[in-house]
């Protein structure tokens, strides 16, 4: 291949997405990429955790020119996006959740912010409920000590508007303008294919939730300054493939311990797994008082769940078990496109 073919060849970005029991989000996530992309040359690369909805086939159908993998089993968030990783050809890779709908240009609109903050090495966009209400969810602040003790004594629900209190939260800001973040949120985050491969992609130890905070820590410690932006907006509805509120928080308080084990040191660390796993206990503490005082059986239900949530203390104290059983990547229905150039 001469220089000429090799330019031709060049493709600003691949664009995963991961889905799980998502057939008509992920369609429709898909839809508004291609729709919205009109600057950049990408490809898309789809990996399907074993859906039972018959996801991949009508992937398949809709989207021929999608390079779709359809797996066995459900290997979950993080090793699914190594695995669509180690097939992308795209100078950027981003994670694009399947539970998304792309806005007014936001990939391209992300791409050229990239280009205008390149030390930022991770860059993130705005993300909106569907009624176009604020989800701040595309970015966070990292775990700490101080943020941990204030989830565990009440003080983020008591005061959540409060920067200094909810700092996980960066507080009630609107993500109405760009500034440096800890973490951006896996729905939604653009990454440079080089630095993706230096820093290893996700730990393979994360399934689901906390993989985007260990990425973006570790890529912190070697000089990358995570930043995000208003102008790239997308709807990011969230948790569509985690309905069950119980599994969700195991999972959840799972990858928060795992976080804690590798980002803590010393007596640190014994003390955030403290913090962490006083959290559901003083929840069930706060929702036993509420129901006694009200009687309300919407404070019952929750302090239920939050009991049967400490009642799973052992599923979730540990962190993640590590799993090096690599998966299999299912059959290409097509090859790449490049598109949008």
């Amino acid at each position: 291949m001469d220089a000429a073919d090799q330019v031709a060849e060049r493709i600003d970005l691949s664009i995963l997405v991961v889905s799980y029991n998502t057939r008509e989000l992920t369609l429709a996530a898909l839809r508004s990429a291609i729709r919205e992309t009109r600057h950049t040359t990408y490809e898309i690369i789809v990996v399907d955790n074993a859906s039972r909805d018959g996801s991949a086939t009508a992937i398949a159908a809709e989207f021929p020119d999608v390079r779709l993998f359809a797996l066995s089993d459900n290997i979950g968030f993080a090793a699914a996006n190594n695995r669509a990783s180690v097939e992308a050809r795209g100078e950027h890779i981003l994670l694009l959740n399947p539970d998304t709908v792309v806005l007014d240009s936001a990939i391209d609109r992300l791409m050229d912010f990239a280009r205008r903050e390149p030390l930022a090495k991770i860059w993130g966009g705005r993300t909106l409920y569907a009624d176009e209400t604020l989800n701040p969810s595309s970015c966070w602040g990292r775990l700490t000590l101080w943020n941990l003790l204030c989830r565990a004594t009440g003080l983020t629900a008591l005061f959540k508007q409060s920067e200094f209190f909810n700092g996980e939260a960066y507080g009630d800001w609107q993500r109405d303008r760009v500034r440096a973040v800890d973490i951006v949120s896996g729905c939604f985050l653009l990454i440079g294919r080089k630095d993706w491969q230096k820093l290893g992609g996700f730990s393979p130890i994360f399934f689901m939730y906390g993989e985007e905070a260990d990425l973006c820590l570790r890529a912190r410690a070697t000089g990358a300054r995570p930043m995000v932006t208003p102008e790239a907006t997308i709807v990011h509805l969230g948790g569509a493939s985690e309905r069950q509120r119980t599994g969700k928080m195991i999972r959840l308080l799972a990858a928060r311990a795992t976080l804690i084990e590798r980002h803590f040191e010393g007596a640190s660390r014994l003390v955030a797994h403290a913090l962490l796993s006083f959290w559901p206990v003083s929840r069930w503490l706060a929702y036993r008082t509420a129901y006694a005082l009200s009687n309300k059986e919407h404070h019952r239900e929750t302090m239920d769940i939050w009991a049967e949530i400490w009642g799973a203390h052992r599923q979730w104290s540990g962190g993640y078990p590590m799993r090096s059983k690599k998966p299999k990547l299912g059959q290409a229905h097509a090859l790449p496109r490049v598109a949008g150039a």
